[in-house]
Parts: structure tokens; C-alpha cells; sequence
């Protein structure tokens, strides 16, 4: 869906993606054209296909990653494809990772996730400024859901894009934390950095643009009060999510393979030992599955799960 608030500029355009893909922004105007994160690999057909039909005859020359996770870069490769001429800055601190390719580090093997290969020829260095649309936008370290993330800010249109760092209702999963990192105090750092900014309407990686930025700032800080309170909150939260974000996928899987799929992912591995070990594991899945049917995420019918 393209959202067009009278908020934004003409020059930028945004196209909201959904869970499985998050939202992309696209600058054309005078300048270099330019898109901010590429959506998930399994969308990236649509994602050239928006990007094209928005851009016409211009090509896309730029492409910018607020952060690696596999649903914000994943169409880098399918876009650098069709534009081979774009040039494509990521946050500072894993452009070895990007050069070398290694799934790993990346983050998309742990996560049971997968991001086609692509290459990267610049980071978007912190406390520095990059022109998208005729305008200057200042690059700022957002730690916390991802160690290397980054926000853009437009100071005169007070004009945020915050990846996962701040949504409507909420932030992404705290991953460091499932890892033994201790990140929260990161992620009420990126907060105060985004409140100081000020910004009158957000950007953000998933969901509609918003106005409402001193709520979303609040529910986010209650959200996280409650993660810091009880971190095995967060890390059940974190489980059901990324189950949940892969029968986006799917859309269905059969049990016992979605089983299967969980005891070879890092991350529920990491979940299941260092904070539910005393319960068996795949009566621990089990825990899962039922959680997510009774919130209505998911449909479990004659051994099958369902996308709902």
C-alpha cells in the first residue's frame, strides 16, 4: 500500500509493507533517486515492481539500509539486479560481514531466515549527513534492536525514518538479549535520542506513518519497562515472534517440519536453554503454537499450521 500523508514531501513516497516485509521509502525529486530498505527476498519481485512503476524512465540510483535484518535488506539484491548502477550504503560495522557474506554474523542462518547475497559500497556513518530528495538528512546510531542499526532524521521537516527503533506501538525484538548482551539500556538510550530530536512524524520499519511520536514514545518505554522487569517476557515474545514472522512465509507448514525448522534455528535454541530449559522442548514448541492460536496469529488444523 502507498501512503502519501500530507506530512511527507512530494519527493518521497512510501510504500507500506506489512510484517513480512518492511516499509519502503523512495525519493525521487531533484538529485539522485534513492530507496530506504528493500523488504524480505520472498517479496523482492514486488519490491523492483513498486520501485519501477514509481520511478518511470529515472533510474534508481541509490539504495540505503537503516539495518541488515533479513526484512529490510532483502530485496537489495533483486534491486541491484534491475539497477546495477545503484550504490548501496549499510550502518557501519558489518560491511566486512557484507563483503565476506557470511549468513552467520549476518544474522539470517540464527534467525532461520535468509537474505539473497549482495554487495555494499559505502556505510551511513553516524553524527554525518546524506542528501535523499534535494534534502539533508542527518545519520544517527540507534542500538538496541540491532547492535549496528541507524535512524535517518530531516531536521526542517522534523521528519524521522526509525527502522525498528520506535514503531506506533512498540520496537523491534531486542536481539542482543537473547544472545546474554544486555541491550535494553541501548534501547531506552535510542529512545532518548529520538524523543530529543523531536521529530513530528515518524517513518517507521513496519506500520503506518505516524504523528503521535510522544505515545509511541510512551508505550514504547512501558514496553520496555516490562521487558527490563521480567526478561523471559521479552525472550517468549521473541520466540513467538520470529515463529510467527516465518508462517508469514510459509503460510502453512505442516508441525512437525515447523518443529523441525525451530530445533535447527540458533535463536530458539539460545530462548529455549537459557530461559525455558526445565520444559521440553517440543512440549515448550507446543506452548508456542497454542499461545499464538489463542491470540488468533495462527490456525492449527489436522497437524497443519495456518498464517491467520
Amino acid at each position: 500500500m502507498t501512503q502519501s500523508p500530507q506530512a511527507l514531501p512530494p519527493e518521497m513516497t512510501v510504500f507500506e509493507r506489512g510484517w513480512l516485509s518492511a516499509n519502503n521509502i523512495l525519493f525521487t525529486g531533484t538529485g539522485d533517486t534513492a530507496v530506504v530498505d528493500t523488504g524480505y527476498h520472498a517479496n523482492a519481485a514486488e519490491t523492483v515492481a513498486l520501485v519501477e512503476r514509481a520511478l518511470g524512465d529515472r533510474p534508481l540510483a541509490r539504495i540505503l539500509n537503516t539495518h541488515l535484518h533479513s526484512d529490510h535488506c532483502g530485496g537489495n539484491a533483486a534491486l541491484q539486479a534491475r539497477w546495477p548502477g545503484a550504490r548501496t550504503a549499510i550502518p557501519p560495522g558489518q560491511l566486512a560481514q557484507v563483503r565476506d557474506w557470511d549468513p552467520v554474523a549476518l544474522s539470517y542462518e540464527p534467525t532461520g531466515q535468509f537474505c539473497p547475497r549482495f554487495h555494499a559500497d559505502a556505510v551511513l556513518q553516524p553524527g554525518t549527513e546524506t542528501v535523499l530528495g534535494g534534502r539533508g538528512w542527518r545519520i544517527h546510531a540507534a542500538p538496541g534492536h540491532d547492535p549496528h542499526a541507524v535512524v535517518l532524521f530531516q531536521p526542517d521537516l522534523r521528519l524521522l525514518i526509525s527502522g525498528d527503533a520506535l514503531w506506533e506501538n512498540g520496537f523491534g525484538v531486542v536481539f542482543p538479549e537473547l544472545e546474554g548482551e544486555h541491550a535494553f539500556a541501548q534501547v531506552a538510550a535510542t529512545l532518548d535520542l529520538i524523543e530529543s530530536l523531536a521529530p513530528a512524524t515518524v517513518i517507521p520499519g513496519h506500520g503506518r506513518v505516524f504523528d503521535d511520536v510522544p505515545g509511541a514514545l510512551a508505550r514504547a518505554r512501558a514496553r520496555l519497562a516490562g521487558f527490563e522487569a521480567d526478561p523471559a517476557k521479552h525472550a517468549l515474545h521473541a520466540a513467538k515472534v520470529l515463529l510467527k514472522y516465518k508462517l508469514i512465509e510459509w503460510r502453512t507448514q505442516p508441525l512437525d517440519d515447523a518443529y523441525a525448522w525451530l530445533s535447527r534455528t540458533a535463536y530458539f535454541q539460545c530462548v529455549h536453554q537459557r530461559f525455558f530449559g526445565a520444559t521440553d522442548r517440543r512440549a515448550w514448541f507446543g506452548q508456542l503454537v497454542q499461545s499464538l492460536a489463542r491470540s488468533g496469529a495462527l490456525r492449527l488444523e489436522d497437524g497443519v499450521l495456518h498464517d491467520a
